[in-house]
């Protein structure tokens, strides 16, 4: 029977899109100018593991730090110890897109990936007012050279976190094997999630905005959400030292969507494989595959790279 594209991607719209939910948190208010910040819908559709460190380049006040002292291996740290319950991170490279994350308020450090590589970047702590209304409570300006390039995708942050003793990494490893070269690695990656990992409907429709993936829980409950799905398969990959970034943005559809990019020696950087048969390499989307069994009509549309637009690299 003949897939209908169109039906499936309607389908899937229903699934994937998460209300934007805003707590109001009022503090006693300050005479401090607020900006407004919305939530963002949740995206649905053998290596020495490199584990994030303090140090003691920081910046901040009584409530809000900045560890600045391995930018030059693609990340920062942030944290909160204040009153407010809800605080965001905003991550800015330059005049480029502005990186907006949810930080816990329990004062312990975060790790949080400079994707766009060297340059200034503004990182701005806020912490909430009143209903999407932030105040800042501390930010400064940070001129960043990379040791590496792909440090920023090797290492476990916010949206891909492992650490050493992740079942994820050991599975990684197990997959990995002796395999030669990295394209293999990233062949029985793919096929280990898309085969053991299924679409979770029930959590797609019921996921909460601020939502971060788990990926030890995902592979013991064999079931997640697109964004799951890309977090498992980037933290397998990065702990065996493949550069990995997880890609979020819209599919044919106007879908929100998560998906891979691996950086593969032969090639470059690739956004995904599905396969290399000689001549082409094709979009790697776990989610699409396993859920749709790769039939034809979806490993077509996921191979044809126009399909996807890319709004964040984590």
């Amino acid at each position: 029977m003949e897939l209908n594209i169109d039906f499936i991607f309607r389908r899937l719209a229903m699934l994937f899109m998460a209300a934007l939910l805003c707590f109001a948190m009022p503090l006693s208010a300050f005479a401090r100018p607020t900006i407004t910040i919305y939530d963002r819908p949740v995206p649905l559709a053998g290596t020495s593991v490199l584990t994030p460190s303090t140090g003691s380049d920081t910046y901040g006040n009584s409530t809000a730090t900045i560890d600045a002292s391995n930018i030059s291996q693609g990340y920062v740290m942030c944290k909160y110890s204040g009153g407010a319950g809800k605080i965001k991170v905003q991550i800015t490279k330059g005049s480029g897109t502005t990186y907006t994350y949810n930080l816990n308020s329990s004062g312990n450090y975060e790790v949080f990936p400079l994707t766009g590589g060297d340059g200034q970047y503004s990182v701005n702590i806020y912490e909430n007012v009143s209903g999407s209304q932030y105040a800042l409570a501390y930010g400064t300006t940070l001129s960043v050279a990379l040791s590496n390039s792909f440090l920023p995708f090797l290492y476990p942050s916010q949206y891909v976190n492992f650490n050493a003793n992740s079942n994820t990494v050991r599975k990684g490893a197990e997959l990995a094997g002796s395999t030669a070269g990295s394209l293999k690695t990233v062949e029985n990656v793919y096929n280990y999630v898309i085969s053991n990992i299924s679409y979770d409907t029930a959590k797609a429709s019921s996921v909460q905005s601020g939502y971060l993936p788990v990926v030890d829980n995902i592979l013991t409950s064999g079931k997640g959400i697109c964004f799951d799905y890309a977090a498992v398969m980037a933290a397998m990959l990065r702990s065996q030292g493949i550069p990995t970034q997880l890609r979020v943005g819209y599919v044919s559809g106007g879908v929100y969507h998560a998906w891979i990019s691996t950086y593969i020696t032969e090639a470059g950087w690739v956004n995904g494989i599905i396969q290399f048969d000689g001549k082409n390499w094709k979009l790697m989307d776990p989610t699409f595959a396993s859920s749709a069994k790769q039939s034809a009509d979806i490993m077509k549309f996921i191979g044809n790279g126009s399909n996807y637009s890319t709004v964040y690299i984590y």
